[in-house]
């Protein structure tokens, strides 16, 4: 079958979120083809080009969500509204008919976003929303502004897909005043009344590149419209072309969060300088489209229960939803994992992405307490600081705090002194590669605050490491019964469970061989490829046929031999009367020039491929 792979920042792209997961997904279900459709989020990151595609690869279209010029957008220009650029208009020149079309659309949507108390948009910690209910947040009156938020947005796509010009409306005066007006409404919250002009702006300007994917030139018989499932690696931007697809041409969605989109929204957004009413507008609107989007799709793949949770309490009906641990290699750690050593046994090892999320204070501090019953331990901190200015600063905090909880000690007055605790990088000489940073120790700790799937969890399992680990996202789901659970930011309490690993050899030992063989059961790609094999077949059984003309008698009965076996085989095959022709000797094969070949030995595209 013919997959339509949805992505956002991510996979063909060499840097990004899920990459390595779509890789592999690709290349392990090579019996599909499979067409890429890609949103980028920053020039740098198409800078650096793309992966290397396989042969199921058939076509790559790409859109950037990062630039808010519509000349490198790729977006869709119908003719009419082409030769009024031509003839000096601009997108924005809307006749009476589709002005009076956006008004009534965007002041739908815009009624929906801004009315109080849509999914907890005040909220903004990455606490869990509250339900849905009958009588609370989720009763009749937020059923009503879910319809008119779905009016309204597949009301601009059709403006869009019709007219084009739909970025230039959504930061138009007219968008500016209809926010105004839905913000001074009745009935909203206090936190979106108070929103001035400036936060009425940054917000259309937030807007506009959100919706970004309802203006592009998918959405036809040789784009959206040819595959037979669209599957959206995340939800958000991602997930409006399957939408877009499954309205306009009945394509079935499958929507795949290995973290939940929203969650994440709420989580980036207190970070961000952005005022209070224009996050809370963004929260109302991510969490209406979350709604719109488990609404819509014919299945949900959440990679762990948590993420579960969280799409139930937003919309999801729990009989589409179901959990699929992401896929890990775990060849790598084969042999870390088959020797019966423990690593150092005295060591505790952390590794990871060093943020303040990960709470290394607090890891600090509980070393501290097990430094003082257990003298010869000690604790060696393996990874980079996360990119940018507050995780250089965090790394050089906790650098300075275990100096000072750690004093160098000297065996002797010749001696060099000597801390327990190290800060070391993956590559250098003591530790080479990923599998030797878990070989360093006997426990491997975990001490974060926030967390969604954490990857260093599985991996240390796949190495036959007993874990120490807050409970925090799903580590409670990963880990089982095979490690010791203690409650973040409570030093004691982890200082408590790693000294009784410590202690203790035998169960030591007992915890590292169950958690390796859960982690060979539940979380390797093979699973992970299994589960969607059979989803990809069980969505196209339940879709409905959508044959094409030349398939099909006058009597709407299928034409027998219509189609010919070889349609079936991946490949580029020639046309009815053509003849492939060899190739001079030191000279590119056609072939290599269309499809999936020029996108791959290009490097970079921003557009089809």
């Amino acid at each position: 079958m013919r997959i339509g792979l949805l992505t956002d920042g991510g996979y063909p792209y060499a840097t990004g979120e899920s990459r390595l997961w779509c890789d592999r997904l690709v290349r392990g279900l090579a019996q599909h083809e499979f067409d890429l459709f890609a949103l980028s989020r920053t020039a740098e990151q198409e800078a650096r080009g793309w992966v290397q595609l396989p042969l199921q690869v058939s076509r790559v279209r790409t859109a950037p969500l990062w630039t808010a010029d519509e000349d490198t957008l790729g977006l869709h220009v119908p003719r009419g509204l082409l030769s009024r650029l031509l003839s000096g208009g601009g997108a924005h020149s809307y006749g009476r008919r589709e002005r009076r079309r956006f008004t009534t659309h965007f002041t739908a949507l815009a009624t929906a976003v801004c009315a109080a108390g849509a999914t907890g948009a005040e909220r903004g910690d990455g606490s869990e929303p509250a339900g849905r209910g009958p009588r609370g947040d989720g009763g009749r009156a937020a059923a009503t502004e879910d319809t008119r938020f779905t009016e309204g947005l597949y009301g601009l796509a059709e403006l869009a897909c019709e007219h084009g010009g739909l970025p230039a409306a959504l930061r138009s005066e007219t968008a500016v005043r209809i926010l105004e007006a839905a913000c001074r409404a009745p009935g909203t919250g206090r936190t979106v009344q108070a929103a001035t002009v400036p936060d009425l702006l940054a917000f259309a300007a937030e807007l506009d590149r959100v919706l970004r994917p309802l203006s592009l030139d998918w959405y036809d018989e040789e784009g959206l419209g040819a595959v037979d499932l669209c599957h959206a690696t995340s939800g958000g931007a991602a997930a409006l072309p399957g939408l877009l697809a499954k309205r306009f041409f009945g394509v079935p969605l499958l929507v795949t969060e290995h973290s939940v989109h929203l969650r994440s929204h709420y989580l980036a957004a207190a970070g961000t300088p952005l005022s209070a009413p224009v996050r809370a507008l963004l929260a109302n609107f991510h969490g209406r489209l979350a709604a719109e989007v488990y609404r819509q799709a014919a299945l949900i793949t959440p990679g762990n229960t948590h993420a579960r949770r969280w799409q139930e309490r937003c919309g999801a009906e729990p009989a589409k939803v179901r959990t699929v641990h992401p896929g890990m290699e775990s060849g790598r750690f084969a042999a870390l994992g088959e020797n019966e050593g423990d690593g150092g046994p005295d060591t505790l090892v952390w590794v990871g992405r060093i943020e303040p999320a990960k709470d290394l204070v607090a890891l600090l501090h509980a070393f501290a307490e097990v430094r003082g019953a257990e003298p010869d331990a000690r604790l060696r901190i393996i990874g980079a600081a996360a990119r940018g200015t507050e995780g250089a600063g965090y790394l050089a905090h906790c650098r300075a705090l275990a100096a000072q909880l750690f004093p160098d000690v000297a065996a002797g007055p010749h001696a060099v002194g000597d801390n327990p605790v190290s800060f070391e990088d993956i590559g250098g000489a003591e530790v080479p590669d990923l599998a030797q940073a878990y070989a360093a120790g006997g426990i491997v700790v975990l001490s974060s605050v926030v967390e969604g799937f954490p990857i260093s969890l599985v991996e240390a399992m796949f190495c036959g490491r007993a874990t120490v680990s807050t409970d925090v996202g799903a580590v409670v789901e990963i880990i089982g019964g095979t490690g010791l659970v203690v409650p973040p930011r409570n030093p004691r309490a982890l200082a408590d469970a790693c000294l009784a690993l410590l202690r203790d050899p035998e169960r030591r030992a007992r915890l590292g061989s169950a958690a390796r063989a859960r982690a060979l059961e539940l979380f390797t790609v093979e699973q992970n490829l299994a589960a969607f094999r059979g989803i990809y077949l069980e969505l196209i059984a339940r879709a409905p046929v959508r044959r094409e003309p030349m398939t099909v008698h006058a009597d709407g009965g299928p034409r027998p031999f219509a189609t010919p076996p070889e349609a079936h085989v991946l490949g580029l095959w020639p046309e009815p009367g053509e003849t492939l022709a060899p190739e001079p000797a030191g000279r590119t094969p056609s072939w290599a020039g269309r499809g999936v070949c020029a996108g791959a030995l290009g490097g970079a595209g921003d557009g089809d491929a």
